[in-house]
């Protein structure tokens, strides 16, 4: 069955945000600072901290996944409730900079995975299953990029597709044994992977607020974008998942790329 219509038109927006400007191009057109300037004003003792921190935070966020996300969940997805809630996350961030990461972090990722899963729902995801609530997890990858990236992986089927293994493992896992073994190799590969590419946003934002006269009220708007940006690919990502479950994967994958390619020409 060819995808048209509203279908159409939604894979069409899906295109548009999976691919769309990366992180640190939002901040530039916000702060007027050049990307290396963002970068260089990021203490050189910091990376290891965001990293650390990113770990954590997605342990914390396995697991609230696993075991509170389909709780309280009902009407439209209230995206604008989640962005208030984590600008005011990142004015505290803002405030007390990378000291703060480490608190703040958790506290404006559980707010970001609250509104995936918010949106997952109101694309049609049943929130109940480990499956959909992996899926949300997802996100924090497909809105991120990887160091080891080059242009033939940075699209979102390729994403996807890199993904699928591990969490595909740690679905089988946590099935089986829960989260009783967090140190247990598919659920450390699945953290990782997701890490590895959501931390590269996380630096980027740190470095933002770090800036000279960012402070709270930049902290704020940082914020801002980051809930913004993740909500997108959420969106993005959830459109690709609904029409796939009604045309089948490589009808939907076949007319992405087919949309993706005339985009760019």
């Amino acid at each position: 069955m060819p995808i048209q219509g509203k279908d159409r038109r939604d894979l069409r927006r899906a295109v548009e945000l999976l691919e769309n400007p990366s992180f640190i191009s939002r901040i530039i057109d916000v702060i007027g600072q050049p990307l290396e300037k963002i970068m260089d004003s990021l203490p050189a003792s910091a990376s290891g901290k965001v990293q650390g921190a990113v770990q954590a935070t997605l342990n914390k966020l396995l697991v609230l996944t696993v075991r509170t996300m389909g709780e309280g969940f009902q009407g439209r997805a209230s995206t604008l409730t989640h962005k208030i809630a984590s600008g005011l996350s990142g004015a505290i961030g803002g405030a007390f900079g990378l000291p703060a990461l480490a608190v703040e972090l958790p506290v404006s990722t559980s707010i970001i995975l609250r509104s995936i899963a918010d949106i997952a729902r109101s694309e049609g995801e049943d929130i109940a299953t480990l499956q959909a609530r992996l899926a949300c997890l997802e996100v924090f990858a497909l809105g991120g990029r990887s160091d080891a990236d080059d242009m033939a992986e940075t699209g979102y089927f390729a994403v996807r597709a890199a993904l699928a293994k591990a969490v595909s493992d740690a679905a089988k896992h946590i099935a089986t044994k829960g989260l009783t073994e967090k140190s247990a190799p598919p659920i450390a590969r699945f953290v990782t992977q997701i890490s590895s590419r959501f931390g590269a946003v996380v630096s980027e934002k740190m470095a933002a607020q770090a800036v000279p006269v960012i402070g709270a009220l930049g902290g704020a708007t940082i914020n801002l974008l980051f809930v913004d940006h993740f909500q997108d690919a959420a969106r993005g990502h959830f459109i690709v998942r609904r029409l796939e479950r009604e045309f089948g994967e490589e009808t939907v994958q076949r007319e992405y790329m087919k949309i993706l390619s005339q985009s760019r020409t």
